[in-house]
């Protein structure tokens, strides 16, 4: 099992494949193991590098998130990059793990080949998403198919990193603060970003995609007609199809 150190922690990586590397970033509440159901496709044709952010999955367990979390998690990501060796690297984001993937770009375009962010909210929590938050996480708490996918992602210490999740999104959004530390008009990587206009978290991706697009003409976007949250699973073949293409 291999782990690199991070802030005096244990943090899980592993690389499966061959090929050009590829770096996929989970969403939050889960792990590197929510990609198990699509990896197999991936490593045919990428050297895949899987990482479990501080606190999920198997990496060591952290008493609270950082409230900065998607901010801080490229900083992991970026210490992984370096530790590896590899001097570029594609990066797919998905969900929260998007939010990760633009921090890491805006702040070390110099390792990043080229950038997927799919299925995000853009640059600022949604206030519907974060008023029923709390909420709706306790009722899926109760729902046999969230229960064992979480169990699959984390072990039987689900719950509390759930509801750590929880806190670290509720507090992150008083502070009224955008998720990236630089205007997204300063990403210079080539960008592709995804989603499916039938998300149930975000259901007005296109009209936050047209406004990251007006302030950074170079992103390129692709809204999927089908398909739920997040768009790399939902749409799991056609997304493939459409990276791969772009990653040639």
């Amino acid at each position: 099992m291999a782990h690199f150190n991070f802030e005096n922690r244990k943090v899980h990586y592993r690389i499966t494949g061959t090929g050009d590397p590829l770096l996929l970033l989970h969403g939050n509440t889960v792990s590197s193991k929510m990609f198990d159901f699509i990896l197999r496709k991936y490593k045919k044709k990428f050297q895949v590098i899987l990482i479990d952010f501080p606190g999920h999955g198997k990496s060591e367990r952290l008493k609270e998130f950082e409230t900065d979390f998607w901010y801080y998690n490229s900083k992991v990501c970026y210490t992984l990059i370096q530790g590896l060796g590899f001097e570029k690297t594609a990066v797919v984001g998905t969900s929260g793990g998007a939010l990760v993937a633009i921090n890491l770009a805006l702040e070390h375009p110099d390792v990043v080949s080229y950038l997927i962010a799919d299925s995000f909210e853009g640059e600022l929590p949604l206030d519907s998403y974060i008023k029923s938050l709390r909420n709706d996480r306790q009722k899926d708490k109760r729902k046999i198919l969230a229960k064992l996918f979480w169990l699959y992602n984390h072990g039987l210490d689900w719950k509390s990193i759930v509801d750590k999740d929880t806190n670290v999104n509720i507090e992150f959004y008083k502070t009224g603060k955008s998720f990236f530390h630089k205007s997204i008009a300063e990403l210079n990587v080539p960008t592709l970003i995804t989603g499916s206009k039938k998300d149930e978290y975000c259901n007005n991706l296109d009209r936050i995609y047209d406004k990251l697009k007006i302030k950074n003409r170079a992103i390129d976007v692709h809204l999927f007609e089908e398909g739920n949250h997040p768009a790399m699973l939902s749409n799991k073949d056609a997304f493939f199809n459409l990276i791969t293409s772009r990653l040639k």
